[in-house]
């Protein structure tokens, strides 16, 4: 699409409406149960997490979103950098861990609903994709209607369908500790640091990481906000304060009611809402609460589903893939890649078979997840460097505090954050019947080398029939 047609596009969005995208997009339900796996030490990670990653994060996307603001996110970012190669590169890894993603979460979302119908039906692998595919499928029909559609579900599904589990499992914590219930965890100043004793007590670490993902993904609609430059900061920090809270709280709640030797990384929230509603005589409640995180998972996946998409559309236009993938519809939504995109995550999820169970499955997709979502990050960061030297008269309304200095630094803390992730997510969790190890380390490997090699195969081609076309076009003129 054109400047000139993009500029006819109305915005549609306000400060509410990016905080609820940022919300529902961050503020996972999937994150609480491996962050209760840590006790009450759980916030000394979150402060970690938050301190290394998603204050860097956020602050870079800050400053990026407002000097760059065009449709596009960390592509335009990246390209404005190292240019269209290696913009490309990010912008499909962005698109393909999210794709990974999709299955965790969905799976997530079926066994809630098998909780509503027979919870056997929690580890019946069948189900389970059946209830994947039909989302997946029907949130990308939704999507196909434009942004209005898509922000209108995001914001409603943020309020019911994530926030108020995560207060309502907060208030049911706050009482079982008042009426003075046995308490899971140990509480004391010394609980609030961890044991470290090996790096598989610190796998579960990438999943928490993985929880505070995402800062950048309302930069991708930063056209379709009013005045980016004023509401993309004040929408982060709403977002930040609102997050940070919900996941802290909600994970202790969690903690406190289940031990973590009993706890499912799958089904965990859904154990303590059962284990809290049948002490406290209110189990006619448990359909309502699964309804109410069935809805703000359908959220997330479509709060997720057209931000990188969007990404990867403009640098279909940049010339980096075929014409058929560049083809919007009268919403301005990438039909084609949306329908791509589709085919794709319905061959990831066929891992679903081939693992031990339906936690194993969806362990090892979070993980293979985390590890391309982070190595992103580290393009990310690096790129909010270099345009510091590069475009230094660029206008930012907001720029991160104290200079240039202030920026290595924030940038190095993200980067050794990102990095060190990636490592630790090699290392098998305790807890997870993952099979055989070979397996899971090789899917790993096997994983981040073909998705990262597929797109710079793919580029070469496109070039290569740019430049024969090209070339022939001259013979035909001489």
């Amino acid at each position: 699409m054109s400047a000139e047609q993009q500029s006819k596009i109305k915005p549609t969005m306000n400060v509410f409406t990016l905080v609820m995208i940022n919300v529902i997009a961050i503020d996972s339900l999937r994150g609480i149960p491996m962050g209760a796996h840590y006790g009450l030490a759980l916030v000394f990670y979150y402060v970690v997490c938050g301190l290394a990653f998603f204050l860097p994060s956020a602050l870079v996307s800050a400053e990026l979103a407002t000097a760059w603001p065009q449709t596009g996110g960390i592509y335009v970012w990246v390209r404005e950098a190292f240019g269209v190669p290696v913009a490309f590169l990010v912008s499909w890894i962005q698109w393909i861990y999210n794709i990974c993603w999709y299955p965790t979460v969905l799976s997530l979302l079926a066994a809630t609903l098998a909780y509503i119908i027979n919870p056997a039906l929690a580890n019946n692998v069948w189900f389970i994709l059946a209830v994947i595919f039909v989302v997946y499928w029907g949130l990308t029909l939704i999507t196909l209607f434009g942004m209005r559609a898509s922000g209108t579900v995001s914001s409603i599904t943020a309020l019911i369908g994530t926030l108020l589990p995560m207060l309502f499992v907060t208030i049911l914590g706050c009482i079982w500790i008042f009426q003075g219930k046995p308490i899971s965890i140990q509480i004391s100043t010394s609980a609030i640091f961890p044991h470290i004793t090996s790096f598989r007590n610190l796998v579960l670490l990438s999943g928490i990481l993985y929880t505070l993902l995402g800062m950048e993904l309302s930069a991708t609609h930063a056209q379709d906000v009013k005045n980016p430059q004023r509401d993309y900061p004040r929408a982060l920090f709403y977002s930040s304060i609102i997050i940070f809270s919900s996941l802290i709280l909600a994970s202790l709640a969690v903690a406190i009611v289940l031990p973590a030797k009993n706890m499912d990384i799958l089904t965990g929230l859904l154990d303590a809402f059962r284990a809290f509603l049948g002490a406290f005589n209110l189990d006619w409640l448990m359909p309502v609460i699964s309804i109410l995180i069935i809805i703000g998972l359908i959220g997330g996946v479509g709060a997720w589903m057209i931000g990188p998409t969007r990404g990867l559309l403009i640098a279909a236009q940049d010339g980096c893939l075929p014409k058929f993938l560049q083809k919007t519809n009268s919403k301005n939504m990438p039909m084609n890649l949306l329908i791509v995109q589709g085919v794709v995550f319905s061959v990831i999820c066929l891992v679903f078979l081939v693992m031990p169970n339906v936690n194993s499955s969806f362990w090892i997709l979070s993980d293979l997840t985390a590890q391309l979502a982070l190595s992103c990050y580290v393009f990310l960061f690096a790129a909010a460097i270099y345009l510091r030297y590069k475009h230094p008269d660029v206008e930012r309304a907001y720029k991160v505090p104290f200079g240039n200095v202030g920026m290595w630094i924030i940038c190095c803390l993200g980067i050794f954050a990102s990095l060190f992730t990636v490592f630790i997510g090699y290392f098998p969790p305790d807890g997870v019947k993952i099979g055989s190890i070979g397996f899971y380390e090789s899917f790993l490997i096997v994983g981040l080398v073909v998705f990262y090699a597929l797109p710079i195969l793919l580029y070469r081609l496109r070039r290569r029939i740019v430049l024969d076309v090209q070339k022939k076009n001259y013979n035909a003129k001489s």
